[in-house]
């Protein structure tokens, strides 16, 4: 079974939130709709969950129209970023209740509860209320509540963007070795660029409710095409033919030809440092990111930024040389 999304449109009034947005979601895979706020990646999450309607286009999962199908009854598990806990309820309760509203015997129930709770890793804690606990611990609860019904998909909103640092890292491996195990399609939202790369079969990068730029998190980061993608994931250099021919005239082997390319997106990694007397170029900042620096120079006018092991060789005000592959980089659509 898998997801067909064919050029769907979406107006709130006389602005356009989606712009015939057209995706394929694989029958165990996970996709990441990533981009900034206003983009349209929760309107099309919202539209696929049956929350909101469409205006155009076509929508189906396997053989079913889902335009023909109201959001109760397409079957899919929704977690979104506040929880949505019942207060008044257990974890199991909360776990339960979808199973308990489809009339489930209460012995099968349990059964499923406990299975989930074994899954998501809390055993423990069937009897707490959501009020005893952790932000972590809450959206385990959440997510085995969506799995509670096995979903033929499960949709993820932002579900992660609560948590702090270390938790938000952990429960990443956990959905994505859940999600893998069960072999659901997922489709989740997020902003953050570090979830996407980390945890997507596929990201679909969004821009002003348009698709930009399909792939693996490998081909956006390493190919990615347009200017918007090279910045969004990742950090660029983007510099125009004219700079990256004075950088390095090798640079311009690559660059495709026939096409709309016209910017170099060098990532920082790709410009190879040195310390160097009489290099043309000047430290002007050391950003220390722990085992990296990111070091951000001033050549001929141009800020170019690199990132080096940190050992303490580079500071600001030092003059360095650098080197950079020939075949480094990807050309992109300004």
């Amino acid at each position: 079974m898998h997801l067909l999304i064919q050029d769907v449109s979406k107006f709130y009034g006389q602005f356009q939130a989606l712009h015939d947005v057209s995706l394929e979601v694989g029958s165990e895979e996970f996709v990441c709709l990533l981009g900034p706020s206003g983009c349209g990646k929760t309107t099309l999450l919202r539209i696929v969950a049956g929350l909101e309607p469409f205006d155009s286009g076509r929508l189906q999962i396997g053989d079913r129209d889902l335009r023909e199908i109201d959001a109760q009854h397409r079957g899919f598990g929704i977690v979104f970023q506040s929880y949505s806990l019942f207060p008044n309820m257990t974890v199991a309760e909360n776990i339960g209740y979808g199973l308990k509203i489809r009339k489930w015997p209460r012995d099968k129930v349990d059964a499923k509860v406990r299975e989930l709770m074994e899954l998501v890793r809390f055993p423990e804690l069937a009897e707490r209320y959501p009020h005893e606990l952790s932000g972590g611990q809450q959206q385990r609860v959440a997510i085995a509540r969506a799995l509670a019904v096995d979903p033929g998909l499960l949709l993820l909103d932002e579900p992660l963007s609560a948590l702090d640092a270390r938790v938000r890292a952990e429960m990443r491996t956990e959905i994505r070795d859940v999600q893998r195990r069960l072999g659901i399609p997922t489709i989740m939202v997020t902003h953050d660029q570090e979830e996407a790369l980390t945890m997507a079969d596929r990201i679909v990068c969004m821009q002003d409710g348009r698709i930009e730029q399909v792939g693996t998190p490998q081909d956006l980061y390493a190919r990615p095409q347009t200017r918007f993608v090279a910045d969004f994931v990742g950090i660029s250099n983007l510099l125009d033919e004219q700079t990256a021919a004075r950088l390095s005239p090798d640079l311009l082997a690559h660059k495709p030809e026939g096409t709309e390319a016209q910017l170099l997106a060098l990532r920082p990694e790709q410009i190879g440092l040195r310390p160097d007397s009489t290099g043309e170029a000047t430290v002007t900042q050391v950003t220390y990111l722990g085992n990296i620096s990111r070091v951000t120079m001033e050549w001929h006018d141009q800020q170019l930024v690199s990132e080096v092991h940190s050992d303490g060789r580079f500071q600001p005000g030092d003059p360095v040389s650098f080197e950079i592959q020939p075949d480094a980089g990807a050309w992109v659509r300004a």
